[in-house]
């Protein structure tokens, strides 16, 4: 079965954008880039402007994930970050700054990588009563350490 590739279309808006890219062929997420220098102290939250903007074809979104060793190394994460289809404003990816210690950002550096999803769709609807189910109603934590 050949799998048809989407076409993801972006936008330079900011001289300091630059157009996401995929460091591996086998990558999930590409690489997005900041468009500034700033230092995120510790315990505070960033948002990061791309200077890029997109076309994202219908039936899909992109999320942002974290890199992986900007989160295990400094601390620093993805808050938020669902671009959808419709949107043709600038991408801003908005970081927190777990770590011990303050981060500092450069222009041009990854910060985050984007991952290109479909959006399923389902049909929405309210219901009196909900089927059963072996899990039930255990969460956050349910079924880990007492």
């Amino acid at each position: 079965m050949e799998i048809t590739k989407p076409t993801l279309k972006f936008k330079i808006i900011k001289k300091e954008g630059k157009i996401p890219s995929y460091a591996h062929e086998e990558d999930a997420g590409f690489d997005l880039y900041s468009t500034i220098a700033v230092i995120i102290k510790k315990g505070k939250i960033q948002t990061i402007p791309l200077g890029i903007a997109s076309e994202i074809p219908g039936g899909w979104f992109v999320s942002f994930r974290d890199k992986s060793g900007l989160a295990a190394k400094f601390g620093i994460h993805v808050m938020a970050g669902v671009v959808d289809s419709g949107y043709r404003g600038e991408w801003l990816v908005v970081l927190v700054n777990l770590g011990d210690n303050d981060y500092s950002v450069g222009k041009g550096d990854k910060i985050a990588q984007g991952i290109l999803q479909i959006v399923p769709r389902p049909k929405i609807t309210e219901v009196n009563k909900l089927n059963l189910s072996k899990r039930g109603t255990g969460g956050f934590g349910s079924t880990g350490k007492k």
